[in-house]
């Protein structure tokens, strides 16, 4: 199975991309550092087209799950995470063969924050966004670090358990068909 990470923080080494890391160690994928790509927001235009968006969106068809990385920045994802979902409209407007494979890709989310929990109603745009793209939401993981950037042993153990919760759960889909 191959899956990728999209790490959306403002630094390429943060808790976010840790967190990634213990959820899901080995991406068959590869790491894809949103930060590090030029991306720009979505315009009705499409004046952003020639970005890197459309380049990493056909790196990623290849990939079954994808894993949106991104620190919870006041009570939601980063603008980095924003403007790549936002940027999915190309994909309905522009480049529509490659918006329907999205089509039975698998979405997941691991958000850091030195909260105690995110929000309530966090994980909403994600499940929204792929109930519309039909797409599976595998549910989004949590953890809170130390100002420091520490992570403690069980919430790396926790993150790996949620990567392989979602690795099993498409093994689950595929088995099913």
């Amino acid at each position: 199975m191959t899956y990728a990470v999209l790490v959306a923080s403002s630094r390429s080494d943060s808790n976010t991309r840790l967190l990634a890391e213990a959820a899901f160690a080995r991406a068959q994928g590869g790491y894809e550092d949103l930060s590090a790509l030029h991306i720009g927001y979505y315009a009705h235009d499409f004046a952003n087209e020639g970005d890197d968006f459309f380049p990493l969106i056909q790196r990623l068809l290849d990939s079954e799950l994808w894993v949106l990385s991104t620190p919870l920045y006041w009570y939601t994802m980063s603008a980095q995470c924003k403007t790549f979902l936002d940027r999915f409209t190309d994909l309905l407007e522009i480049h529509k063969p490659e918006g329907r494979l999205l089509r039975g890709k698998s979405l997941a989310v691991v958000c850091s924050g030195t909260n105690v929990a995110m929000p309530s109603a966090f994980d909403e745009p994600f499940a929204l966004t792929c109930n519309y793209l039909g797409m599976r939401f595998l549910g989004s993981h949590y953890a809170q670090f130390s100002a420091d950037g520490v992570i403690s042993d069980a919430a790396a153990r926790a993150a790996a358990g949620f990567g392989a919760r979602c690795l099993a759960q498409i093994g689950e889909a595929r088995a099913a068909v």
